[in-house]
C-alpha cells in the first residue's frame, strides 16, 4: 500500500469527522439555545415607592437629595405649618365654644328639672334634645381638632421604606397637592431579577431552581433562585374594541409562528462585594435544568 493512499485516507478521515464534529456542534448549540431555560432578556428590577403628602401646602423644606440612601423613618420634607397651626388653632376654639353651649344646656335641662310642676312635658323634652344636639355638636368639634392636628403631623413626611431617592428635583417654594407623588424611593430590600423566557422553555423551569444571572458590563455574576413563573400576558392579536362587543382578532400568517415570551421573577440570593444593584440593567440568566 502506497503511502500516497494512505496520506489521501487519512485526508478523508479527518475531513468526515471534522464534518461530524461540526454537526453535532451545531446540533448541540442548537438545543442549547432553542431548549435550555437560558434567557438574554431580562432586566434588574425594584419596587418604586411613589410618595405624595397627605396634606396640600408649599414645600418648607428639603431634607434629602437626588440619589441619597435614606433609612426608614427619615424625614423627607416639610410642607408651610402656618395655615395648618391656624386650623388647629380655629378648631381648639371651636371646641370650646362647643363645650360651653353644652355646659349652658346641661344647666338648662337642670333648672327645668327641679322645676318639673311649672313647666311641660314638651319643654322638658325640648331642653333635653337640646343636650342631645350640644353634645353632638362638641364631638363634631373634638373630631375636627384631631383631624386637624393629624394634618399638622403630616406636613412632616418621612420615608416609609429603605430606600435610595432617585429622579428627585424637589424644592422649596415648589407645591405639593395632597394625593399627586412629587418624589420617588426605590425600595433597598426589594431587587429582583425579571427573566424572558420564550414558552419552549417553561417545561424545564421551575419555582427553586438556581440562577445564574450575567449582569451586562458586569465581571462576575449574582446568583439567584426562580420565584415564579408570570400567570398571563397580554394578546396583542385580541381586542374587544369592536362595534359589536365581540373579540377582534387580527390576521396574521400560519406559517410564520414566534414563541412567546413569559416573565420569570428570580430572587436574588448573592451578590459580589460592592456590587452596584440598578433596577434597569441588562441581564442574561441561566437556570439549572428540571429533572
Amino acid at each position: 500500500m502506497s503511502n500516497k493512499f494512505i496520506f489521501s485516507s487519512l485526508r478523508i478521515l479527518l475531513t468526515i469527522s471534522a464534518l461530524v464534529l461540526a454537526g453535532i456542534t451545531i446540533w448541540n448549540l442548537y438545543i442549547y439555545y432553542h431548549f435550555s431555560p437560558q434567557t438574554r432578556d431580562g432586566k434588574i428590577r425594584a419596587d418604586i415607592v411613589q410618595l405624595a403628602p397627605d396634606v396640600s401646602g408649599r414645600v418648607e423644606k428639603v431634607y434629602v437629595h437626588d440619589n441619597q440612601s435614606v433609612v426608614k423613618g427619615t424625614l423627607l420634607f416639610s410642607l408651610d405649618k402656618a395655615r395648618l397651626s391656624n386650623e388647629v388653632d380655629k378648631a381648639k376654639a371651636t371646641v370650646m365654644l362647643s363645650k360651653a353651649t353644652l355646659l349652658s344646656a346641661q344647666r338648662e335641662l337642670e333648672r327645668y328639672n327641679r322645676l318639673s310642676t311649672a313647666v311641660s312635658v314638651q319643654l322638658r323634652d325640648d331642653k333635653r334634645d337640646a343636650v342631645a344636639l350640644a353634645s353632638a355638636n362638641m364631638e363634631r368639634s373634638l373630631a375636627e381638632l384631631a383631624l386637624s392636628e393629624l394634618n399638622l403631623n403630616r406636613a412632616d413626611v418621612y420615608s416609609p421604606v429603605d430606600g435610595v431617592v432617585t429622579n428627585f428635583s424637589l424644592r422649596p417654594g415648589s407645591f405639593a397637592k395632597a394625593g399627586s407623588p412629587i418624589m420617588a424611593l426605590i425600595d433597598q430590600k426589594s431587587f429582583y431579577v425579571s427573566g424572558y423566557f420564550e414558552e419552549t422553555k417553561l417545561s424545564r423551569i421551575s419555582n427553586g431552581a438556581k440562577a445564574t444571572i450575567f449582569v451586562m458590563g458586569e465581571k462576575e455574576p449574582i446568583y439567584g433562585h426562580v420565584e415564579g413563573l408570570s400567570a398571563g400576558i397580554s394578546d396583542s392579536e385580541l381586542s374587544n374594541t369592536s362595534d359589536n362587543m365581540l373579540a377582534n382578532v387580527n390576521p396574521t400568517f400560519s406559517w410564520i409562528r414566534l414563541a412567546q415570551r413569559i416573565p420569570v421573577r428570580i430572587k436574588i440570593d448573592r451578590i459580589p462585594p460592592e456590587f452596584n444593584l440598578i433596577a434597569g440593567r441588562t441581564v442574561s440568566v441561566s437556570l439549572d435544568e428540571t429533572n
